[in-house]
């Protein structure tokens, strides 16, 4: 089986190989074909990739190429891993929102819409491709905003694209947890959008235990949900939030702890990243060496300005390993074999939330198999939660209209419309800021 890597050159490629290396089933990959625009970091993730597998005579071939069409024809899967703009962009989002107040962070907010709208006309490009080259393909997309994304693609993929992300699986599993439970056997009730949903039930042999964690102010103060919400405010909610909700609980000291901070996340990525891709500029290099020791301060600095926010302290060993690849596995072994499993992941509504049209992209429990995700049917969201659901969602459509019709009126539109961005002219002021900065905006007129 073929597995086609779009942003192949990126850093955390190794993790998806790591995991397919631990794959021994029959029906494995057993080629990997790594595209990404810059030759040097594709040598870079290779070289990583190689030491990964020495003395393993059955590890999956490894090419890699920057030409597009060749990557994606012949591949049974694609991850679409892409970064529009590299981590410089992602700095210019952070530093173009802080400087008119506002959240720049690079999936929620000012900085996601920045970076959904130079997104999504690479995104649409490559599902049309994949349409004509590989139709039989699955698409794995990762990349942020992945909701958003995802429904993108699936205009002309259909629900053969999938979008997948690790923050509810290690919610869930740091909940399960707490409650002595094994994450395996636990049934997560958890719905919203990627990066805006709430766990509101944790079962266990068809006995619901979240109740029993949010009466325990001593339990909800002993996980990093926990901490960064406050026991308090997770009683009152009755669920536990995918942490990507601090960012609108408290939202003004976050954006303080942001413009605070020495440098903002995308700024300290990219400096990070850049000193390990000139490191794997020496032949001698140690590449596994040197990708684990930058993978593991990544890791750890993870969120750091809302965990200081919060004062909830450093993160757990038990939450440094990653996770997404393990889900990526999962979901593709579900689909080529026919393994069925149940998975968290951004698919068509389907009339899952009745709150939404069917062709929304929402994050909820799947059923996989060899015909692809089904989402569960769940019970509807609090009031609360469903005002933030559909405001957000109403962004990404302006998002998705602006991308396509190349509408400046448009794109301030979804930056004034998010709930997190508190004026007009603040809004306008965004979309002159990041045209400013980003040459890949430039279609908006």
């Amino acid at each position: 089986m073929r597995l086609t890597i779009l942003g192949g050159g990126g850093f955390r490629v190794p993790l998806v190989y790591g995991a397919l290396l631990g794959d021994r089933a029959e029906g494995r990959v057993t080629r990997v074909v790594l595209h990404d625009l810059d030759a040097g970091r594709l040598s870079a993730v290779a070289r990583v990739l190689a030491e990964q597998a020495a003395g393993d005579p059955d590890a999956p071939e490894v090419t890699v190429t920057t030409d597009l069409d060749e990557a994606l024809r012949g591949a049974d899967f694609v991850f679409s891993a892409i970064r529009v703009g590299g981590l410089e962009g992602r700095a210019a989002d952070e530093r173009v929102a802080l400087a008119q107040g506002v959240l720049g962070q690079e999936t929620v907010g000012a900085g996601g819409i920045a970076y959904g709208l130079r997104t999504v006309p690479v995104a649409v490009d490559i599902a049309r491709r994949v349409a004509r080259l590989a139709p039989d393909a699955w698409v794995i997309n990762f990349t942020n905003p992945a909701g958003l994304v995802t429904e993108a693609m699936s205009r002309h993929l259909g629900d053969r694209v999938i979008g997948i992300c690790d923050s509810p699986v290690g919610l869930g599993r740091r909940i399960a947890r707490v409650l002595g439970a094994h994450p395996g056997e636990a049934w997560i009730d958890y719905v919203g959008l990627n990066h805006l949903g709430w766990v509101r039930g944790l079962r266990v042999a068809g006995r619901d235990e979240l109740p029993r964690l949010l009466a325990d102010p001593d339990l909800l103060g002993s996980f990093e949900e926990g901490r960064l919400f406050g026991p308090q405010w997770l009683r009152s909610l009755g669920a536990v939030p995918n942490e990507y909700l601090h960012y609108y609980y408290f939202n003004r000291e976050t954006v303080r702890a942001y413009q605070r901070a020495e440098k903002t996340r995308g700024a300290f990525l990219r400096d990070q990243q850049a000193g390990f891709y000139e490191e794997m500029r020496r032949p001698d290099a140690a590449a596994l060496t040197a990708w684990d020791r930058t993978r593991a301060e990544r890791e750890a600095t993870y969120m750091a300005e809302n965990r200081d926010a919060a004062g909830a302290g450093e993160r757990e060993d038990d939450d440094l390993s990653g996770g997404y690849e393990k889900v990526a596995l999962a979901l593709m072994r579900a689909i080529a074999r026919d393994e069925r499993t149940t998975l968290i992941l951004n698919v068509r509504n389907r009339g899952t939330l009745s709150v939404l049209d069917a062709e929304a992209v929402i994050e909820v429990p799947c059923l996989v198999d060899a015909n692809g995700a089904h989402p569960v049917t769940v019970d509807p969201l609090p009031g609360h939660a469903t005002g933030l659901v559909c405001a957000v969602k109403a962004v990404e459509r302006e998002v998705l209209s602006a991308a396509e019709s190349g509408s400046r009126t448009t794109a301030v539109k979804a930056f004034a419309l998010h709930p997190l961005v508190d004026s007009v002219n603040v809004a306008h002021a965004l979309v002159d800021g990041y045209t400013a900065v980003h040459p890949g905006l430039a279609y908006l007129t």
